[in-house]
Formats: structure tokens, C-alpha cells, sequence
């Protein structure tokens, strides 16, 4: 097998970017990135640090990040596993990429750019719900904003697929494989609604 391991090779395959893609992008937001930006309650927060790469799903119930100045936007880290490895990385290397997702829509829109973390409790204090705050908030420096073409979402059926789940593992079994049955997978999975709403915050 031949692989395209040079740019030259890679962009002979490939051809001309059309016009679209490249005036897209923007440096701050935009009165159009702001509005679909706000409008995102997911996104996934792209990470990179010595051992590798990490993705993670960041979720909100409302905007999942706030705009603090059209340079900057404001991540704030709920309750999770603990296992912090988005913050790891950002703490040794700063860049980063979110991927912002809307219900419905099949566009996407990116931001590229670095990030910092701040336990600082007048920021946390922003964003409490029920009397609960981020352990930390994630700044990030924008760097560059762009949307991304649909077709990946619209190949997917991301919106019109419908529920795709059933008979889909659970996370209790994936435990209990792991740990060839040190975990009590079924007993997870029963335990896990209980214990999320408690500690969604």
C-alpha cells in the first residue's frame, strides 16, 4: 500500500479548496458565529499533550461557552470522571479546537485556537447553577472561527436516523469486559441515572 506522506502529493490529489472555504474563516467573532455559537449546547473541546491526543464532549443546558470579548470565549468544567485529561494537556500545550454542534442543523462550526486554565472564583461564581460552580473555567484565545461543510452530518443522518442505540453496549459492560468481571456491569448501569442526577453539577 502507498500512503501520501508529502503535501505535494497530498494536494496533487486533492485539487483547488473552492472560494467558500477559504473566505470563511474569521479571526474573532463574527455577529453570525456569535449567534451560532450561542445557539450550541454541545461541543467537542480537541486537545493535544505528550501522550497523544484527547477529544471530549462538553455539554451545557444552555450556551456551552460564553463569549467573554469577541477574541475569547469561557469554557466551564462540570463534574466529570476526574480523570482531567483535556486540562492536562492544555496545562502543558494550548492549543486547541472546539466543534460546536446544533440539534438539527448539519453545519458545524469551528473554532481553532489556545487555551488556559483558571480556577478563579469570581469567574466560576458566573456561571453557578443550584448553588454549584465549575471546578475550573478553560479561556480560550481564538485563533481562528470557521464554519464546516455539511455533508458529513448529512451522509450520517445525524438528525433524520433516528434512535440508533438499542441493543448498543452499555458502559456497565464495557466494565465488566475490562475488568473481566471485576465490575458489575448490570449493577453500574442501574446505579448510573441515580448517581449522574445527583452529580450532574
Amino acid at each position: 500500500m502507498e500512503f501520501l506522506d508529502t503535501l505535494d502529493a497530498l494536494h496533487a490529489h486533492y485539487g483547488t479548496p473552492g472560494e467558500a472555504s477559504l473566505v470563511k474563516v474569521a479571526r474573532r467573532m463574527t455577529p453570525a458565529y456569535r449567534a451560532w455559537i450561542a445557539r450550541s449546547r454541545l461541543c467537542i473541546l480537541s486537545t493535544v499533550g505528550p501522550e497523544g491526543t484527547d477529544a471530549s464532549p462538553r455539554g451545557d443546558d444552555g450556551p456551552v461557552v460564553r463569549e467573554i470579548d469577541p477574541g475569547t470565549l469561557a469554557l466551564p468544567d462540570w463534574r466529570g470522571n476526574e480523570r482531567i485529561d483535556s486540562l492536562r494537556n492544555i496545562v502543558r500545550d494550548p492549543r486547541v479546537s472546539l466543534m460546536f454542534l446544533v440539534a438539527g442543523s448539519n453545519s458545524v462550526v469551528r473554532v481553532n485556537g489556545r487555551a488556559r486554565v483558571t480556577a478563579d472564583a469570581v469567574l466560576r461564581d458566573t456561571f453557578a447553577k443550584d448553588g454549584k460552580t465549575p471546578r475550573t473555567v478553560i479561556l480560550i484565545e481564538i485563533a481562528e472561527v470557521y464554519s464546516q461543510c455539511a455533508r458529513a452530518l448529512m451522509r450520517a443522518g445525524t438528525w433524520t436516523a433516528g434512535d440508533q442505540s438499542a441493543g448498543l453496549p452499555s458502559v456497565g459492560d464495557m466494565l465488566a469486559e475490562m475488568t473481566k468481571g471485576g465490575i458489575d456491569g448490570a449493577a453500574y448501569d442501574a446505579e448510573w441515572p441515580g448517581r449522574a442526577a445527583k452529580t450532574m453539577w
